[in-house]
């Protein structure tokens, strides 16, 4: 590496450093471009010239902090319930730890915009659900499964972010997570013969995204047509 490009990799790096103290210190997930040009010791242009904005600057310190979190997450293995329940405390404890970092993943939305950086998290968490449906225990699909859980377990880390630290009820999560999780489960995996017709065409759904059995595309499609008919 030349010297040239030795020293703005640097430059970037005292960006990504400062931007990411700054938002780690701030409760609302919001910091100004003089404060970040002021701690990494540059000005303005040179932020744009390295991410073209602000936004840009602050995507990369998000996707730099989720993937911190990622790596840290390690690949759930043995009972996928219990891998459930521990990672939405995984990742209420994230945002409690990094409010910075979190807000501006989940609090600063925009209407009909999915936030990509969060797509592998997301990812990892319905590729669990799979496998919890094909023990017979969701009752409803992944999919839905995933919808609800995201959304409760993003609301309850924003609350309790939002909330004083000093009166903060961190049993809030802990109740939350139980009658989500409570309400999509069944209470105990399925005995032959007792699997109820919804849970069963669930299993049978997440079993089938990953082996089509050597049906046809078409084929494929109308049985998974069918089989959420009987999911609910």
């Amino acid at each position: 590496m030349t010297e040239k490009r030795r020293g703005s990799s640097v430059t970037r790096d005292r960006l990504l450093l400062a931007a990411g103290q700054l938002l780690h210190d701030s409760p609302d997930g919001k910091v100004s471009t003089r404060a970040i040009c002021e701690r990494a010791g540059v000005q303005a242009p040179t932020l744009y010239h390295h991410f073209g904005s602000k936004q840009g600057l602050l995507d990369s310190v998000a996707d730099y902090g989720l993937s911190q979190y990622l790596d840290e997450e390690p690949v759930p293995e043995g009972d996928p319930v219990a891998a459930l329940r521990r990672g939405w405390d995984n990742h209420v404890r994230f945002g409690l730890d990094h409010p910075g970092f979190y807000v501006l993943l989940y609090g600063q939305v925009e209407p009909g915009a999915p936030c990509a950086l969060t797509g592998a998290a997301e990812a990892m968490l319905l590729e669990l659900l799979r496998r919890i449906a094909q023990q017979g225990r969701l009752r409803v699909t992944p999919a839905e499964a995933a919808r609800q859980i995201v959304a409760a377990n993003v609301g309850v880390a924003l609350s309790l972010i939002a909330q004083p630290e000093p009166t903060r009820d961190l049993g809030l999560s802990d109740r939350l997570r139980d009658n989500v999780i409570d309400a999509l489960l069944t209470d105990a995996p399925a005995a032959a013969g007792e699997a109820t017709v919804p849970t069963a065409a669930v299993a049978l759904l997440a079993a089938l995204d990953g082996d089509p059995a050597g049906l046809s595309d078409g084929e494929a499609q109308l049985l998974r047509e069918w089989l959420r008919r009987l999911a609910g």
